[in-house]
């Protein structure tokens, strides 16, 4: 295995994540083109789905730590057995998941109270995209492979063509080039089912030749209980923490509903402008991820823990700065959403909130994903529902509406939630976590 530095690991990352928000923002646009019943259906649809996604992360985070970890153990024939029991539980995962979905789909979205148009909309979504899901969850796992080995160019051009079959698909099935039929919805629906499939195949043949890395049916069948044991052990608390923040979330945009129109508006326009701030740090801190789980499964601990805080370093000093030059031309970038004076009102402060938000996210961000890496699984989803609970909701509810400071207020709760967990991440990851759990040398027994 040839030594990779963060840099190699992080780029293709980075673009990989720019593109895949870049997509979702490019998909709303078009469809609202088509019809905003049609954009709200596929929206809502698509956020449910977001949410069962989640469950196939649960193998797929684990894995990519798991075969990190045994790489940097150089025991190779252990990191393709997780492989294998990665591809053979997605695979699972994502048959039980599409039949739910299938099943209960309709039920579901009726509880985002929608109805008309918008519901049958986003009922033609759901009904074609969840039936395909088992081939999202194969191709996570099958990425999340391609990267604990290293191989996240690889992860990057499969992502690259998938837009680019999406793109084209969006723009037949919604302008209807070339006399084409505009087929709405449907022909969107059937374009993310072709590219999911082409994804896993394309993804398929990169692991066999990459990796030399092949599966059976018998992959399937019969997976490896103790790998299962293993992945589940890092995946349920990871899936868990990421599913408290998504309720979470869902509970503060409640509270930021009552406020009113325009700073229910203000949040979506700042929210996706705060993603520029913090897009490069993910990437690098999954880049570090990776990183981390190898020297950690090399026992190089002192390297674990200085590539850590180095990354910390950069990830901080690139997001403050980014949020500082956001606030500082605040009002053009707002008026790129929107010209209602309401919303820029209420939004241009906030950016200034975003500057003391962002730095912290980033410690929380790279920290946290770190310790996974090192083992330390359960700290931060214990922190992480404290906190986002304790600190996100119930600031955001005391700030913004008792003692009336508004989107401010919440986006201040915001922000104290961020540095509360980081620094609590920041001194877990300072006390060496590995020795406190131990990472052994065995499929069988280690975490």
């Amino acid at each position: 295995m040839h030594e990779q530095t963060l840099f190699n690991i992080s780029w293709p990352l980075f673009i990989e994540l720019a593109l895949h928000m870049g997509m979702g923002v490019i998909a709303t646009l078009m469809l609202s083109h088509y019809s905003d019943n049609a954009a709200s259906g596929v929206g809502v649809a698509n956020q449910l789905l977001g949410i069962f996604i989640l469950v196939f992360n649960v193998t797929s985070i684990a894995a990519m730590i798991l075969i990190g970890q045994r790489l940097g153990a150089n025991e190779l024939s252990q990191a393709r057995q997780f492989a294998r029991s990665a591809v053979g539980l997605n695979v699972w995962f994502g048959v039980i998941v599409a039949i739910l979905v299938l099943v209960f789909g309709e039920p579901l979205l009726r509880l985002f109270d929608i109805q008309g148009e918008v519901l049958n909309y986003g009922l033609i979504f759901i009904r074609i995209c969840g039936a395909s899901l088992f081939l999202e969850s194969l191709s996570l796992a099958l990425s999340a492979i391609l990267r604990s080995h290293g191989f996240t160019k690889e992860s990057m051009i499969v992502s690259i063509m998938m837009n680019i079959i999406s793109v084209i698909g969006y723009a037949f099935s919604i302008f209807g080039l070339f006399g084409m039929p505009i087929t709405g919805v449907i022909g969107v629906s059937w374009t993310i089912v072709i590219a999911r499939a082409f994804a896993v195949f394309v993804l398929l043949y990169l692991v066999y030749k990459r990796i030399a890395l092949t599966f059976k049916v018998q992959d399937i069948i019969k997976i490896n209980k103790q790998d299962i044991r293993d992945m589940l052990y890092i995946g349920i608390p990871s899936a868990g923490e990421n599913l408290s923040y998504q309720f979470s979330q869902l509970i503060i945009t409640a509270i930021v509903a009552s406020l009113g129109d325009a700073s229910l508006a203000a949040r979506v326009y700042i929210s996706n402008i705060s993603m520029i701030c913090y897009l490069f740090t993910v990437a690098i801190a999954e880049g570090t991820q990776l990183l981390v789980a190898r020297y950690i499964g090399g026992k190089q601990y002192d390297r674990a823990l200085k590539r850590g805080i180095k990354t910390l370093r950069i990830a901080m000093v690139a997001s403050l700065s980014a949020a500082i030059v956001m606030a500082l031309i605040g009002s053009p970038i707002l008026e790129l959403f929107t010209d209602n004076y309401q919303i820029l009102a209420v939004g241009v402060p906030i950016l200034w909130a975003v500057v003391f938000t962002e730095p912290g996210r980033a410690m929380n961000i790279v920290l946290m994903s770190s310790l996974k890496s090192a083992g330390d699984v359960r700290f931060p989803v214990i922190i992480g529902i404290i906190s986002m609970w304790g600190i996100a909701v119930t600031l955001s509810y005391t700030l913004g509406i008792t003692f009336g400071l508004g989107l401010l207020g919440v986006w201040l709760a915001q922000g104290i939630d961020e540095w509360f967990r980081g620094i609590f991440a920041c001194k877990r990851w300072l006390s060496k976590p590995w020795e406190r759990v131990r990472v052994k040398n065995t499929a069988k027994s280690h975490i």
